[in-house]
C-alpha cells in the first residue's frame, strides 16, 4: 500500500473492522472516503504460512510470537526514492514492519524479510526528500534485539540495509539518525546486512576496500543530523543521562556526527531499568540540566517545555535574519503516540508480548497496556482523528488535557504527574495480577482478558476527563484554590526580571497632606492649608 503519511493512511477490507469505510464511493452513492488502491503486489508462493495477528500503528508493533518492529525512527540519507507508479520503489518502512509481523517468529526472521523484500522491490522513504529518506526500526524478539538502518539505492529500484544486534545487558538509542558504525558481515551474531551496500559505496566512490578499513555505514550513507546541529545527538545524550548517569557524557560536541559518534553505540545501565524508567527517559525535556526547556524567557512565565512548529513569524525571521531553532527534547508536543513494548521469554506469548500505547505527548500521556493475546483493542484507542475533537478518542482526552496544562505548566503538570503515577501503577498491579493466574496454571478466556484491558482503559480515559475540571479550578485566575485562602501566586522572580517588571511605571508620588494647586491659592474655599515655616 502506499505510505501517504496522512489520514487515512489506508481504507480497505484486508485489516480488520478499522480500516474499512464507512461510507466510500465503490458503494455506489458517490461520497466518502475511496478505498486505498494498492500501488503493487508480492509474488509469493503457495507454500507461504498462515500469517500471524499483530498490533497495528502507523507502524507494525508487535505480533503473536512476540516480534517487534515498533521503534522508528525516520533518518537522513543520501539517496531518495519515489514510490511507484511515479517512481521505481513499492516498499515504505510502514509496510516492510507490517509484512515481517505478519510471516516472521524472530527478530532476525523479520530483519531479513525486510532486507530480501526492500532489495528486491524497492525501498522509498516517508518525505521522498533527504531529510526523510532513510528509516530506522528497533526490531526486537524475546531474545535479541537489533538497530535495522535502510535507505534507497542510488538507482531507485532496490535499497541498502544492515542490521546490528544491542548487547543483551546494554541499551542503544536512535534519535532521527543512523548509528551503525563499522560493518562486519563475517561476524553474523552481531551483523545483518547484504553485500550489495559495498557495491553501491564503491561505485559511487563514497567508500574503498582498499586499506582494509571496514564500511562505516552512517559516515557513508547518513546525511547527517536534520534541522539543526544536536538535532539527534542531544537527545542520545538526554537519554544515556539518564541510562548511565555515572558516564557523565557531555551534552555538546563540536564535531560533524555523521562523521564520528559522540556517544557510545550503547551503553550498559547503571541499573536494572524499569518499564517507568522507560516512561521517564521518553518524557525527558533535559529538566535540571542547562538544556532544561522549562527555563528561560522562551518557557514564558509557567515554565511550558513546549517549543511550537514554526509559523509566519519564524519563517519571516528566516528570510531577514537567517533560521533559527529551538532545542530538541525526547518529550515532543506534536507526538502521535509513544510505545513501549515488552517481549517476555519467561511468560506464554499472549501475555508475554505487551504494548504500553501512551496516546499524544509522552509528557502529557498516561501509558496504557495491551497484551497481544486480547482478540480487540477499545475503540477509544482505535479511532480518532487529528482535525475532528472526538471526546471518546484517547489521542483526544491527552491531548485536551496536556492544553489544559499548557496554561500553569509548573503547577497543572504536578497535577498530571500524580494522576500519571496513580494509573500507570494500577496498570502494573493489572499486570501483574494476569501473570500470577497464568503462573498458578489458571487460564483466562480471550474474552476475559480483552474486558480487563478494556475496563483499564476506560477508567483511566474517566479519570483523565475529571482533571479538566480540577485543572481548571486550581489556580483560576492565578489564585492557588487549593490553599486555605486561595492567596495569589503571581509570577516567578527569574521571569519578572526577565520581562522588565522591575522597570515597569513608577510608583505614584506621595505628597502627605496634598499642597493647593494655583487655582486653590486663589479661592477662600479651598480645603487645603498651605504649609508654613512660622
Amino acid at each position: 500500500m502506499p505510505d501517504t503519511e496522512d489520514f487515512p493512511r489506508y481504507v480497505g477490507f484486508k485489516r480488520g473492522p478499522y480500516y474499512e469505510p464507512h461510507n466510500n464511493k465503490n458503494n455506489g452513492d458517490g461520497t466518502g472516503t475511496d478505498v486505498t488502491v494498492p500501488i503493487g503486489k508480492l509474488k509469493l508462493s503457495n507454500s507461504e504460512p498462515e500469517t500471524l495477528a499483530y498490533f497495528d500503528g502507523n507502524y507494525g508493533v508487535i505480533n503473536s510470537k512476540q516480534v517487534i518492529t515498533g521503534g522508528e525512527s525516520t533518518c537522513s540519507g543520501v539517496f531518495s526514492a519515489k514510490a511507484l507508479p511515479e517512481g521505481k520503489a513499492l516498499f515504505s518502512i510502514n509496510e516492510l514492519s507490517r509484512v515481517a509481523l505478519e510471516r516472521t517468529s524472530s527478530a532476525r526472521e523479520a530483519v531479513q524479510l525486510m532486507g530480501d523484500l526492500a532489495e528486491q522491490y524497492g525501498f522509498y522513504g516517508a518525505s521522498g526528500s533527504f531529510e526523510g529518506s532513510a528509516e530506522t526500526l528497533l526490531v526486537a524478539d524475546p531474545n535479541e534485539g537489533f538497530v535495522f538502518h535502510i535507505l534507497p539505492d542510488d538507482t531507485g529500484a532496490s535499497a541498502i540495509w544492515v542490521a546490528q544486534r544491542c548487547p543483551d545487558d546494554e541499551v542503544t538509542v536512535v534519535a532521527n539518525m543512523f548509528t551503525i558504525r563499522e560493518v562486519n558481515l563475517t561476524d553474523t551474531f552481531n551483523f545483518m546486512g547484504s553485500q550489495y551496500m559495498f557495491e553501491v559505496a564503491k561505485r559511487n566512490k563514497m567508500w574503498s576496500d582498499d586499506d582494509g578499513k571496514l564500511l562505516d555505514f552512517t559516515r557513508v550513507f547518513s546525511d547527517g543530523e536534520y534541522a539543526h546541529k544536536y538535532y539527534s545527538g542531544r537527545r542520545m545524550w538526554g537519554a544515556f543521562r539518564l541510562i548511565s548517569p555515572s558516564s557523565n557524557f557531555d551534552p555538546d560536541y563540536e564535531h560533524d556526527l555523521r562523521l564520528r559518534p559522540a556517544y557510545p553505540w550503547s551503553v550498559k545501565p547503571d541499573k536494572k531499568l524499569s518499564i517507568n524508567d522507560v516512561f521517564d527517559i521518553h518524557r525527558t525535556y533535559y529538566k535540571g540540566t542547562k538544556y532544561d526547556l522549562s527555563l528561560g524567557l522562551a518557557a514564558g512565565p509557567f515554565g511550558n517545555p513546549d517549543r511550537f512548529t514554526e509559523g509566519k513569524a519564524e519563517r519571516a525571521l528566516s528570510e531577514t535574519h537567517g533560521k533559527g531553532a529551538w532545542e530538541r527534547p525526547i518529550a515532543l508536543f506534536r507526538t502521535t503516540y509513544t510505545t513501549v513494548i515488552q517481549a517476555r521469554s519467561w511468560l506464554p506469548d499472549a501475555i508475554g508480548g505487551v504494548m504500553w500505547l501512551g496516546p499524544h505527548a509522552a509528557h502529557g500521556t498516561c501509558f496504557i497496556p495491551f497484551s497481544i493475546g486480547v482478540n480487540a483493542l477499545p475503540d477509544s484507542i482505535v479511532k480518532g482523528r487529528m482535525d475532528k475533537l472526538d471526546r471518546a478518542s484517547a489521542f483526544w482526552t491527552f491531548r485536551y488535557i496536556h492544553s489544559l496544562t499548557r496554561l500553569r505548566y509548573s503547577d497543572l503538570s504536578r497535577i498530571v504527574a500524580k494522576a500519571q503515577a496513580t494509573w500507570e501503577t494500577k496498570a502494573l498491579e493489572l499486570q501483574k495480577e494476569i501473570e500470577n493466574e497464568f503462573a498458578k496454571g489458571s487460564t483466562y478466556s480471550v474474552d476475559a482478558l480483552t474486558n480487563k484491558y478494556f475496563k483499564h482503559t476506560s477508567d483511566v480515559l474517566k479519570a483523565w476527563w475529571e482533571l479538566a475540571d480540577e485543572m481548571v479550578f486550581a489556580y483560576s485566575d492565578g489564585f492557588d484554590y487549593d490553599t486555605s485562602g486561595a492567596p495569589a501566586l503571581g509570577y516567578s522572580s527569574a521571569w519578572l526580571k526577565s520581562v522588565g517588571y522591575l522597570d515597569g511605571p513608577p510608583k505614584p508620588t506621595m505628597y502627605g497632606l496634598h499642597p493647593p494647586s494655583d487655582d486653590d491659592n486663589k479661592s477662600n474655599d479651598s480645603p487645603y492649608i498651605r504649609a508654613s515655616n512660622k
